[in-house]
């Protein structure tokens, strides 16, 4: 009876430490999932950063990376191009340069900053979010669309962040889209074009 009892109890508790052993690799996979609600930081988002292949910011993402989806404009594809996010998040974009993720453009409402920023927030919100940290300087369409709009300039105090931005764009005092990346790429008005 003792030897039943013994694998028994090696049984059932190998068979806790397998599903607790799933539920884990389970959790583990759905934390690095790129998501609508991944948060923007400075240099990345979610498991994406700046600096990453195509091919490593689609492992790390759980999503596919398709090289030169979008039109670059007057860049060569291969200095400067958006791959089509197959299958991910909607209205989150990367920019590559170089063959490297460059910047993150975010163009939808329900992304946000590790800090809480998103479309629709008010100038003064995005002020409040980053004290003594905004660089206001009149968007460069100005009279255009956007009318009355700004670029509201996250610039890091960290000197090891000191070559990356967040771009806030607002028009009628409330934002309309944002990216974050490194220098020179996240200050390109019309990305690649």
């Amino acid at each position: 009876m003792s030897k039943l009892n013994s694998s028994t109890k090696f049984v059932t508790m190998l068979i806790g430490t397998i599903v607790i052993f799933a539920v884990w690799v389970t959790s583990v996979s759905a934390q690095v999932q790129l998501t609508e609600r991944s948060k923007l930081a400075i240099n990345g988002i979610g498991p994406i950063r700046v600096g990453m292949t195509l091919d490593e910011a689609s492992r790390s993402a759980g999503i596919q990376l398709i090289k030169n989806a979008r039109g670059s404009g007057s860049f060569n594809e291969d200095l400067c191009s958006y791959p089509q996010v197959k299958a991910g998040p909607k209205g989150i974009s990367f920019m590559v340069a170089k063959g490297r993720i460059a910047r993150v453009d975010i163009d939808n409402d329900r992304t946000t900053t590790i800090a809480g920023a998103k479309i629709g927030n008010t100038q003064e919100q995005i002020i409040k979010l980053y004290p003594g940290q905004i660089k206001i300087t009149p968007h460069p369409y100005v009279g255009s669309p956007p009318q009355n709009g700004k670029y509201l300039t996250f610039v890091p105090k960290d000197a090891a962040d000191k070559n990356y931005r967040i771009i806030f764009e607002t028009s009628k005092n409330r934002v309309t889209r944002f990216r974050s990346g490194k220098l020179p790429e996240v200050e390109y008005i019309e990305g690649c074009s």
